[in-house]
């Protein structure tokens, strides 16, 4: 993991005042904390998502969930433990059919129900004066309301509509069904059986398939006694099984998926940066309807390129190491989607989604999910405690986002005590509150609630120090109310750890 010399330090810009909120649109219904985050140790990081924080970019925030209008809750999947629903297997099905025969779903969707752009309180510009000898600090102005809160997946295909019965057609009028008036003719024809009551038909039925049954009794029980032969229409296919499918030369299509670093980028990163961001670009203007000549490119960079998670390896952790990167969706030679990503001790943690819109019919965002959660559990095999998949934030108020509970097994997080409760168990309790505790025990708090704040560590003048020194130092200092509310979001253990940036 991080070496001795490796810190996470941070600047806490405190709760907001309101602001937008992308899923129901309140104008000032939106609060949350947020900090800015100079670099950051991916055991930190763990950590802090653990206690409900997630990042965009390089800015840290977490929901202020007791009274934001549309409380979000991190949610997580056992990916060892996922089995695909009927749903997900569709939308397996239909990319492999595309890229075998190249046969796009008449049923194709133009767009399914995203993730809303969640415009973020805008927090103050990181401290210019900072100067540490441990990081290179950008001194950029943070721009929070392009990229929001960071979770960008899909809801799950539409259902085809049913097909209707091959009948006469029929007036519908005002919910009412009616025949089809009959055409004018000369009369019943003899040469036609006569007509019979349905009733009656039902009746003939039934007894048809009760002789048949009757006359099989004798060969289905000299079946009985042999062993079943399990066969392969009855084998349940696995997630690993759909797509380790090669693509053979007579395939339409290609698809290739590959994973670059971000941070620090890699060549192969460089390299395809200006044809991911054009995808970016194209997604943005299709989705989010952002104006052509809007200047994506800084956007891009700061909240899907920029990450404070430093490049780790570790003896016992994933060949690649940990750290934030990009999975890359290779057709034919050209992109057509990307899912960042990030690569912690414990989890792979998706952070966002976005995709040519000329392939919105092949449900990429439930697709990229899937994909995702095949490699949490590749990953698994390398490093056995990495073994779930973070999916964002749950937002069961606003009914597009409870898709993400699909993804099961599954476990949200509790806001009050930090504890991960099965979603089965939650859901109940959101169906009667937007805002819920979900740990039954009553008498459970926080394990890592503020013991001491004089032990919170502070960053002054390039020394790291306890708090309780530092207030010593800065004589009439005003701020222990704020280091207090800072130390109590991210935990005790975190405040032990992460160095708290004061001028």
């Amino acid at each position: 993991m991080a070496g001795n010399n490796s810190y996470t330090i941070v600047e806490y810009f405190g709760g907001d005042d309101g602001h937008r909120c992308g899923y129901c649109k309140n104008e000032k219904g939106n609060f949350s904390h947020g900090m800015w985050s100079h670099t950051m140790t991916v055991q930190d990081y763990q950590d802090l998502i653990d206690r409900g924080w997630r990042r965009s970019g390089k800015y840290v925030y977490k929901p202020i969930m007791n009274k934001t209008c549309c409380p979000q809750y991190t949610i997580r999947c056992h990916a060892g433990k996922f089995q695909p629903s009927k749903s997900h297997k569709k939308i397996l099905k239909r990319v492999n059919k595309f890229l075998s025969n190249g046969i796009v779903p008449k049923d194709c969707i133009t767009g399914e129900p995203m993730d809303s752009v969640c415009e973020a309180a805008v927090p103050r510009e990181p401290s210019k004066g900072m100067e540490c000898a441990i990081t290179d600090i950008q001194n950029e102005e943070v721009d929070c309301g392009a990229i929001s809160k960071v979770e960008q997946k899909e809801a799950e295909a539409k259902p085809r509509e049913p097909e209707l019965p091959t009948k006469a057609p029929a007036i519908v009028t005002e919910g009412r069904t009616s025949a089809t008036p009959p055409k004018p003719g000369v009369g019943i024809d003899s040469n036609r059986p006569p007509c019979r009551k349905a009733k009656d038909l039902r009746k003939e039925r039934r007894h048809q398939k009760e002789q048949m049954k009757n006359s099989s009794v004798g060969v289905s029980s000299t079946l009985t006694n042999r062993p079943s032969t399990p066969t392969q229409t009855n084998k349940t296919k696995t997630l690993e099984e759909f797509f380790t499918e090669t693509c053979p030369d007579s395939y339409s299509h290609r698809l290739e998926v590959r994973l670059v670093r971000a941070n620090p980028p890699c060549p192969q990163f460089k390299a395809s940066f200006d044809a991911s961001h054009q995808v970016y670009k194209l997604y943005q203007m299709a989705i989010h309807k952002d104006p052509l000549d809007k200047d994506s490119e800084s956007q891009f960079r700061r909240f899907l390129c920029d990450s404070p998670l430093e490049a780790e390896y570790s003896v016992d952790g994933p060949e690649m190491g940990y750290g934030s990167f990009h999975q890359q969706y290779w057709l034919d030679g050209q992109i057509v989607a990307v899912g960042v990503i990030d690569i912690l001790p414990t989890c792979v943690s998706s952070v966002y989604l976005y995709y040519h819109p000329d392939f919105a019919f092949l449900s990429l965002g439930s697709y990229s999910a899937l994909r995702e959660i095949a490699f949490t559990r590749q990953l698994q095999k390398q490093s056995p405690k990495l073994s779930h998949y973070y999916l964002g934030f749950y937002i069961h108020s606003c009914p597009k986002m409870r898709y993400k509970g699909q993804y099961r097994p599954s476990d949200l997080l509790c806001p009050e005590t930090y504890a991960w409760i099965n979603i089965e168990q939650c859901l109940p309790h959101l169906e009667n509150s937007r805002y819920a505790r979900f740990n039954p025990n009553c008498d459970e708090g926080d394990a890592w609630i503020l013991k001491d704040v004089g032990r919170t560590l502070v960053l002054h003048r390039r020394t790291v120090m306890p708090y309780a020194v530092y207030s010593r130092k800065q004589k009439g200092s005003n701020d222990e109310t704020e280091v207090k509310e800072y130390a109590n979001l991210i935990g005790q253990n975190c405040a032990e750890k992460i160095l708290l940036y004061r001028a």
